[in-house]
């Protein structure tokens, strides 16, 4: 056997091994219900990452930045079944070469039967048998990828339906104090509480399993600029903790239940995506929310007339030993997809203000301007009223 038969033979055997581990990637990716972010898909995930991160730096404004990476999750989708394809491509080309003992013609005939067009072939036994299973690879993948579009986007459809409904319970971007203080406004009942938890128990089961199956939902962002289903996860837990810690004699059982589903749905995910976090930390441990914020949350709840039965301190600790078993891995998720700068949220890469939630104002035949439902102290967060833009213009709490 010459040198160069040597060569052939070993890279025949480097492609017959890509197509294998490519394949894998493949169903392990569109077919096996348990997602893992692994080989190409990962190495997609984190140039497409970087690639939106330096576009979107660019962009001055939240609002531009959020319209830039609204592309970011098609962009994945695209370039990892491209990867996918030139994958196949390059190792039936390998696993070619030997026998047409021509390097661009065995790329030549690996891409006419990788898109089974089949202009290139060779008249024999052994390189028919791997154009067939060219053919197939390449048919396979993209069949496997447009069914797969269906069922991430059923996924996003399901859950951003419960993120758009909470606009209106927890204001835009939603944020905990403020879920229950519109108890005490007209925007819902106290009492309507216990079945938005037993909804967002639920909500958050279904992320749970669709997000940890199918990660590049994590990427998709929601359809509103000020909305994002992880700031939304936070208010919702919060609003929870909130309830149980400053009036527990009225906190419903269901509060306890989101909590636990909440953070066990963010511990799934970040164990999908590679986020560290304190399986089983200490309830009093420390928090990057501080005190301070707690308390100026709490009192824009007592001024609209929301009963608190503890004390800030006495309710501070008991906050803390609910939220510490979530707050790290939402704030670095929110950090990394780079979600709507809200209270109580995390900061985020360019250190934008935390933007309060909207507030409409009440109208009525009798007051046709409208009033805003809830003031309070001046140092608490800004509501603005409609038609202007919701970023702050005043200092918001530290975070």
């Amino acid at each position: 056997m010459s040198r160069m038969q040597v060569v052939r033979a070993f890279i025949a055997v480097a492609g017959f091994v890509v197509v294998v581990v490519n394949g894998a990637s493949v169903l392990r990716a569109l077919v096996m219900p348990r997602g893992r972010y692994g080989g190409l898909p990962r190495l997609v995930d984190r140039f497409t990452s970087a690639l939106f991160r330096v576009l979107s730096g660019r962009k001055s404004s939240y609002e531009q930045r959020d319209r830039v990476l609204a592309l970011q999750a098609p962009a994945y989708l695209v370039m990892v079944l491209a990867g996918w394809l030139m994958a196949f491509l390059l190792g039936f080309a390998a696993i070619l070469w030997p026998f047409t003992r021509d390097g661009l013609g065995a790329l030549r005939e690996s891409g006419s039967s990788l898109l089974t067009l089949g202009f290139a072939a060779t008249p024999q036994l052994g390189p028919t048998i791997i154009d067939l299973c060219a053919a197939a690879a390449g048919l396979a993948t993209v069949a496997l990828q447009i069914g797969y579009l269906p069922t991430i986007y059923g996924a996003f459809n399901r859950r951003e339906t419960e993120v758009t409904l909470l606009g209106a319970r927890a204001g835009e971007p939603p944020w905990g104090p403020e879920m229950l203080a519109r108890t005490r406004v007209g925007l819902q009942e106290e009492e309507d509480l216990d079945d938005v938890y037993k909804s967002w128990e639920r909500w958050a089961a279904d992320v749970a399993e669709s997000h940890s199956n199918y990660p590049v939902l994590i990427r998709f962002r929601s359809p509103q600029a000020h909305t994002s289903w992880l700031v939304a996860m936070i208010a919702v837990l919060d609003s929870a903790a909130l309830f149980h810690a400053c009036s527990p004699s009225r906190a419903p059982m269901s509060g306890r239940l989101v909590l636990r589903m909440g953070w066990t749905c963010l511990r799934q995910i970040a164990d999908v995506v590679g986020v560290p976090y304190e399986p089983d930390p200490r309830p009093d441990a420390p928090l990057q929310l501080t005190f301070q914020e707690f308390a100026q949350g709490v009192a824009w709840m007592r001024a609209v007339g929301f009963e608190v039965e503890r004390s800030d301190e006495q309710a501070w600790a008991h906050f803390s030993g609910w939220r510490v078993n979530y707050e790290s891995i939402a704030y670095t998720l929110c950090k990394q997809v780079d979600a709507v700068p809200a209270l109580w949220a995390g900061g985020r890469r360019h250190n934008d203000e935390p933007i309060a939630p909207f507030r409409p104002p009440i109208r009525s035949p009798e007051d046709p301007e409208g009033t805003i439902p809830i003031t309070g102290d001046p140092d608490l967060p800004t509501h603005h009223a409609a038609g202007t833009n919701p970023t702050r213009t005043d200092t918001p709490p530290p975070i």
